[in-house]
């Protein structure tokens, strides 16, 4: 009886504790039930704040915005781009925070399928329908200034920043491209890059649909434009090619920071040019200097040292006489016409200042004399 007896008792347990255990599976269920619903209430208010925020009051007058030169930011939607591949973009560029969002407000404010393929400047902090108003535009022509001074990597580097090239694409249309300009025949075969000094630096326009063999050909033709006839003349009386004037008048572009200073220098290089002294004949400009370092670093050096004077390199104008191969960047008019129009003196040194302007020596013992006063050291 006692074994029966305990049988019974322990069946019974295990009926209670049964009941127990379903009873706290129950409440577990509801707790996980509870918190996935209020992860899931607080998802949809953070979107709905995110929703809010990112299409809030003004944004359909967001096209008339002004954006400031420096920050704009040109993209390029390619032909047939689905919202998808849009977002993607305008993530990739740090647009926008989220795709997923942007292709939300997209659907529901009925912006898909109106997006114009094209070059479109926006910027960085604009709410999302703003950047929406803006590509259903048609687009945009990019204004672009090439300053004075910059060379070829420069200007390449700055077109592909504004996605109006591929580097890749434009260095193979300007070797391939074949222009008949009296401004260009005097380039050397062979010599890259093939254009430097070239391109001439202004202020350009260049339509969506401009390629890269369309942009070189742009700033060639300015070239050519702005290198009058009585150039052509004057060139000739100096002995020197159109190549060689405009390698001159690069160099001088480095160097002078004054306007009024222009002439002097290309004079001092006209004195090194036609002295019978073997150690003048080289113009031992620092400018060549820079732009062999450029080339290897990407970036101007402001001061160089005694060893960087030593590089071999063709267009190192410390150890090799005359002008160097080619220009070292694309000048601008005012240094084209102190090339062709030096100014007539005995100075065969400069030293900068320090301010911008140079002091100019006629002898060795006058030069270092100036290089101590003003702190060069060599």
């Amino acid at each position: 009886m006692a074994g029966a007896g305990s049988s019974i008792n322990g069946s019974s347990n295990r009926k209670n504790n049964n009941r127990d255990s379903g009873s706290g599976g129950g409440k577990k269920a509801i707790k996980i039930i509870a918190l996935i619903t209020l992860y899931i209430i607080l998802m949809m208010a953070g979107f709905v704040v995110a929703y809010k925020y990112a299409i809030n009051s003004g944004t359909r007058e967001s096209v008339a915005i002004y954006i400031p030169p420096e920050e704009q930011i040109v993209i390029n939607i390619p032909l047939g781009s689905s919202t998808s591949k849009i977002a993607s973009i305008l993530k990739e560029e740090e647009l926008i925070g989220s795709e997923f969002l942007f292709r939300l407000i997209s659907s529901f404010e009925g912006y898909d399928n109106k997006y114009k393929s094209g070059n479109h400047i926006v910027a960085k902090g604009l709410k999302y329908t703003q950047i929406m108003d803006i590509l259903i535009q048609n687009p945009q022509a990019v204004r672009v200034t090439i300053p004075e001074g910059y060379n070829w990597y420069q200007i390449v580097s700055m077109l592909d920043k504004l996605n109006l090239i591929s580097k890749d694409v434009f260095e193979e249309a300007a070797n391939n491209l074949n222009l008949d300009l009296k401004s260009l025949k005097d380039i050397p075969n062979g010599r890259k890059p093939r254009f430097e000094g070239y391109l001439y630096p202004d202020t350009y326009e260049f339509g969506s649909d401009a390629k890269e063999k369309d942009i070189i050909e742009r700033l060639l033709l300015r070239f050519d434009d702005i290198f009058l006839p009585e150039y052509y003349d004057k060139a000739r009386e100096l002995g020197m090619t159109v190549d060689e004037i405009i390698t001159l008048a690069s160099i001088i572009e480095r160097e002078a920071k004054l306007p009024e200073e222009r002439a002097i220098i290309a004079g001092v290089f006209y004195n090194r040019l036609k002295s019978g002294d073997v150690f003048h004949k080289k113009l031992e400009s620092c400018a060549t200097i820079q732009y062999i370092l450029f080339k290897k670093e990407g970036k101007i050096k402001e001061v160089i040292s005694i060893e960087d004077t030593k590089i071999d390199d063709p267009y190192n104008t410390y150890i090799h006489e005359g002008l160097p191969p080619g220009p070292i960047c694309c000048p601008g008019k005012a240094s084209i016409e102190a090339a062709l129009n030096p100014q007539s003196h005995d100075y065969y040194y400069f030293v900068a200042k320090g301010d911008g302007s140079h002091h100019f020596s006629k002898t060795l013992e006058e030069h270092e004399a100036a290089m101590r006063q003003y702190g060069v050291a060599r």
